[in-house]
C-alpha cells in the first residue's frame, strides 16, 4: 500500500473568523484522519523519534495502538512517561524534535506526531471516567516549587511511585505559563485544569498563593518535613531594550500583556484587571511569546498588529504554524528592523492632559545582517540613516525572560550564573544538598516539552536517593 507522502492538514477555524474570538484556533484530528495519518508510520526498529523526544515517549508504540483503534490504550503508553500529554499535543515544537527524527521525514513530511498525541489524549479525555488511583505512599515526602510544566512533570512522576508531594504555586491558579503565558486558543485553560485534576488524583497536592521565598522559605519547607525540594519557578522575568520611553503608558512586556489577558480575563467586560485594547500594536521579537502577543492583541480589538523583528524570516525563532497563522490573521511582520526609541505624547502647557504619558509611536532604524554571532546567528547591523517613525499607541516587548531572582535572594548557599539560571548538575542537583531544580529557572525561557524532561530527570535523582534511606 502506498503511503501518502504529506502529513494530514490539521483543521482549523477559518482566519477571519478566529481572529477576533479566544477559541481554540486548531479543531483537532477526527478520528477517521487520526486513523490515515497513523498508518503513515513506519514502526521503525532504531526508533529515532523517540530520541528526539525531551521525555522519550514511546511514540511507534501509542501510533500502533490508533493504528488497532485501542485509543486508550494509545494513551497509557504515552501516559507512561508524560504527565502532559494534551499539553504536549498542541504546544510542543515536534518539528524540531520528535518529527525532525522522523524516518518519512527523509523522503517525504514526517508522520504528525503531535497531532496524533493531541487526538489520543483528547480521546481520553472525552471517553474515560475513571480517574487514576492514588498508590501506596512510600513515606517520602517532596516538595515542588511552581506548578508549572518541569513542576507539574516533576511531581507526576514521583506520585506515581508513592511519594507524598506538595506543589507550591505563587498565583492563584496552578499551571505556571500553561495558563498565564499561552492563549486560550493554543491552549484552553480546561485542558490544564483536567491535567492537573489527574495528577491530585494521584495525591498530589496544589498549594496556590503561596511565594516561596516570601510566604515560606526553602529553608522552612525542610523544617516542614519535606525530604527534597524541586524549583520550578520558570523564568518570569521580563526583560526589556533599555531604549527611551518603555516607561510610557501603553508598553508592556508580553509577560504581563499575556498574563492580564490569559490569567486575569482582561478580555471581558469590565475586567478587574483591564488592558490597554484596540488601537496600532507594535510587538518587539520573534519568538512564540511575540506571536502569542500579537494574536492576542488582534483578538482584544487592535486595528493593526505589527510583529517587529531585527533579523530576517530565517532567523526567526518561532514555531512555523504559529508565525502562518499570524500571518493568515492578517499581523505584518516588518522584519529587520529594531526599535531606538518610544515616543509618548507630552503637553506641557496643560500638564492635566489626560494623553500625556500615553505612546504616540516607536522610531526604529533598519538591520541588515552581517557574520554570524556565537550562537550561528547573523549578527544584525544597524543601516545608517535609516530611522523612520511607526505610527503605533500600544508597544509590547517581547525579548525574553530572565528566572526570577527571589529563590536565589533568599536561599543560602544557591549558586546561580551570570544570567539567574541556577546551576544544577546532570541529574538536576543543585549546590544545596537535596534541592533540585529544573526548566525555565534553570536554562532561562526555553520550551514547554524541554522544561517537562527536566522536571522528569530531577524526579528520578530525587527517587534515587530517597529510596536509599
Amino acid at each position: 500500500m502506498a503511503l501518502d507522502p504529506r502529513k494530514h492538514e490539521m483543521p482549523t477555524q477559518a482566519p477571519e473568523v478566529r481572529a477576533r474570538n479566544f477559541s481554540e484556533v486548531a479543531l483537532g484530528y477526527p478520528m477517521e484522519i487520526a486513523l490515515e495519518e497513523a498508518k503513515r508510520c513506519l514502526n521503525c526498529k532504531n526508533r529515532p523519534c523517540v530520541a528526539g523526544c525531551p521525555v522519550n515517549v514511546n511514540i511507534p508504540d501509542f501510533i500502533t495502538k490508533i493504528k488497532e483503534q485501542d485509543f486508550e490504550g494509545a494513551y497509557q503508553v504515552i501516559n507512561e512517561t508524560s504527565s502532559l500529554p494534551a499539553v504536549c499535543g498542541r504546544v510542543c515544537p515536534q518539528e524540531t524534535q520528535c518529527e525532525s527524527k522522523c524516518t518519512m521525514g527523509v523522503k517525504f513530511e514526517p508522520v504528525g506526531i503531535g497531532r496524533l498525541e493531541r487526538f489520543v489524549a483528547d480521546w481520553h479525555n472525552e471517553h474515560s471516567k475513571e480517574a487514576p488511583k492514588a498508590p501506596a505512599s512510600n513515606g517520602h515526602r517532596v516538595a515542588i516549587v511552581g506548578s508549572g510544566p518541569s513542576g507539574l512533570t516533576c511531581a507526576g512522576d514521583l506520585a506515581k511511585k508513592g511519594y507524598k508531594v506538595t506543589v507550591f504555586e505563587a498565583l492563584h491558579t496552578a499551571g505556571g505559563v500553561l495558563v498565564y503565558g499561552i492563549p486560550e486558543f493554543r491552549l484552553p485553560k480546561s485542558i490544564v485544569a483536567k491535567e492537573v485534576e489527574t495528577l491530585k488524583a494521584l495525591g498530589v497536592d496544589v498549594e496556590t498563593n503561596v511565594v516561596i521565598g516570601k510566604t515560606l522559605t526553602i529553608d522552612e519547607l525542610f523544617d516542614m518535613g519535606f525530604e527534597a525540594v524541586f524549583i520550578g519557578s520558570g523564568a518570569g522575568l521580563p526583560n526589556f531594550m533599555n531604549i527611551p520611553g518603555e516607561s510610557l503608558k501603553g508598553v508592556y512586556s508580553a509577560n504581563e500583556f499575556l498574563t492580564r489577558s490569559n490569567l486575569m480575563k482582561a478580555y471581558r467586560d469590565n475586567p478587574v484587571t483591564p488592558i490597554q485594547k484596540g488601537g496600532r500594536v507594535a510587538v518587539v521579537g520573534g519568538g512564540n511569546v511575540a506571536m502569542d502577543a500579537a494574536r492576542t492583541a488582534l483578538r482584544l480589538g487592535a486595528e493593526h498588529v505589527y510583529i517587529v523583528y531585527r533579523r530576517s524570516m530565517d532567523e526567526l525563532p518561532a514555531r512555523k504554524e504559529e508565525v502562518e497563522h499570524a500571518m493568515e490573521e492578517g499581523i505584518d511582520f516588518w522584519l529587520l528592523n529594531n526599535p531606538v526609541e518610544i515616543l509618548g505624547y507630552n503637553n506641557p502647557e496643560n500638564p492635566r492632559d489626560p494623553k500625556n504619558g500615553f505612546v504616540t509611536g516607536m522610531r526604529c532604524i533598519r538591520m541588515e545582517l552581517g557574520e554570524p554571532d556565537a550562537k550561528g546567528r547573523r549578527r544584525p547591523i544597524p543601516v545608517p540613516g535609516s530611522e523612520f517613525t511607526l505610527d503605533v499607541d500600544t508597544v509590547i516587548m517581547a525579548i525574553g525572560t530572565s528566572p526570577n531572582p527571589l529563590i536565589k535572594n533568599t536561599t543560602a548557599g544557591l549558586e546561580v550564573n551570570s544570567h539567574g539560571g541556577i546551576i544544577v548538575t546532570e541529574d538536576g542537583l543543585t549546590s544545596r544538598a537535596q534541592v533540585y531544580a529544573g526548566g525555565d529557572a534553570v536554562t532561562g525561557a526555553a520550551t514547554v516539552i524541554s522544561a517537562m524532561g527536566a522536571g522528569k530527570v530531577a524526579a528520578k535523582a530525587i527517587d534515587a536517593s530517597l529510596s536509599a534511606h
